[in-house]
């Protein structure tokens, strides 16, 4: 039963990974996007990425 409930618990955290994996993914995505748009602003949005 407690061996179950290790598992459990493992798995429960790797969702929280996993969601915070893809909302990193989309913030450096945007990062993408944006300096693709303007890359004179690269600098500062990389910063912004950074931060948040």
């Amino acid at each position: 039963m407690v061996a179950a409930a290790k598992i459990l618990g493992a798995g429960l955290a790797t969702i929280g990974l996993a969601g915070a994996g893809v909302g990193v993914g989309l913030v450096f995505a945007a990062l993408i996007n944006s300096t693709s748009r303007n890359p004179s602003l690269r600098p500062q949005l990389f910063s912004y990425t950074i931060l948040g």
